[in-house]
């Protein structure tokens, strides 16, 4: 048991040997890279030169952040600095406005939505994984929103990792703590007039993601999918069983229901090595573990080319980006390829139960 924790201690070490930005603000990088706007809310705490720490707050606190991705930035890659960065060439914070509650959070929120015309209302609300400080986690949003084209309003939820490699258990205390604040988020989210909520959550995120929506199921059944239109889980850090009981909770499933998984997933390997288990749920070996349930699966273990643990291939693979960003819509995919069309997508599909697997092809894509 020693040497199999030292093991995993050794390789998530080097899955941290990136640098870690900082919560600092450059304004003149509005000048020289393109701003993407994010509204979010937190349980972090504030700290002292105006950053966010890992401790935890129970009521959120709100504000909005301007991104400045650098104009040298290359699709799949979160180009970040460990100190003061150059807009040239990382992404930098150029902006930031605290809110004083709730209610100036709902206001901003609802003043971008009218800005937008009926039917084009979404919010697309993103919840980071483990072992991400408050900086990172907005720089990762605001690169997935520009390398996918993503359309909706972006809000960030950013609930109070530990940002360190040994945090683990206070990272998963800190997702089960963030629940009442994150489902707090979402019905500010339709208070404020979204049409509809698109929840995208990685990794740990993804745990504290669907245990809000489980939590919302014991309100009332129907809350879940009244207040979520679909839900995009990205290499989720979730026991098997553990989905099982959280799905089963909630009776029905928001759809589209997604899920992107990858068997070459090494940080989902140890952690499910930590736990005592074969597998989670973002490295399934099988999709007969979750046929059960009304899940669609993107398999997407072909292009998972080591970056990053393979923890993040959605948003680190060059080749998953512009199939996804010139495909259109997601859940038009979901739909088509159901039916067995599956031109639409480089791919295989197939149905177990009430689950569909799509084991996604770079075929003549580069990655």
């Amino acid at each position: 048991m020693f040497r199999i924790r030292l093991a995993v201690l050794f390789c998530l070490a080097l899955a941290a040997c990136a640098p870690r930005p900082a919560t600092v603000v450059l304004p003149e990088a509005a000048q020289v890279g393109k701003v993407e706007t994010l509204l979010y809310a937190t349980t972090r705490n504030p700290e002292p030169a105006g950053k966010y720490g890992s401790d935890r707050v129970y009521k959120p606190l709100y504000g909005q952040l301007e991104v400045a991705i650098p104009p040298s930035h290359t699709p799949g890659k979160l180009e970040v600095s460990g100190g003061v960065p150059d807009p040239k060439r990382d992404f930098a914070l150029a902006g930031e406005q605290r809110f004083d509650g709730e209610a100036m959070f709902r206001a901003r929120l609802a003043r971008q939505l009218r800005a937008r015309p009926p039917g084009q209302r979404e919010v697309v609300l993103f919840v980071h994984g483990f072992n991400v400080n408050f900086a990172e986690g907005a720089f990762r949003l605001a690169q997935l929103v520009d390398d996918f084209d993503i359309g909706g309003v972006p809000v960030y939820f950013s609930w109070s990792s530990a940002a360190k490699v040994l945090g683990y258990e206070h990272d998963r205390d800190s997702a089960l703590f963030a629940r009442d604040a994150l489902e707090r988020t979402i019905k500010d989210a339709r208070a404020a007039g979204a049409e509809s909520i698109l929840l995208a959550a990685h990794s740990m995120g993804a745990f504290l993601a669907v245990e809000t929506l489980r939590q919302m199921a014991i309100e009332n059944p129907a809350l879940p999918r009244r207040a979520v239109n679909a839900v995009v889980l990205i290499s989720p850090d979730i026991d098997v069983d553990v989905f099982h009981s959280q799905a089963w909770r909630m009776g029905r499933l928001p759809q589209p229901f997604v899920i992107f998984v990858s068997t070459k997933d090494r940080a989902l390997r140890l952690s499910a090595m930590l736990s005592g288990a074969q597998h989670q749920l973002g490295n399934l070996k099988t999709i007969s573990q979750v046929a059960d349930l009304p899940v669609t699966v993107f398999n997407v273990t072909k292009f998972s080319n080591g970056a990053d643990l393979n923890h993040f291939t959605l948003g680190n693979s060059p080749a998953l980006i512009r199939l996804f960003r010139n495909a259109g819509a997601v859940n038009d995919y979901i739909q088509r390829d159901r039916s067995g069309r599956t031109g639409l997508l480089p791919g295989t599909v197939l149905a177990v139960q009430k689950a569909t697997e799509i084991l996604l092809e770079p075929l003549s894509i580069t990655q």
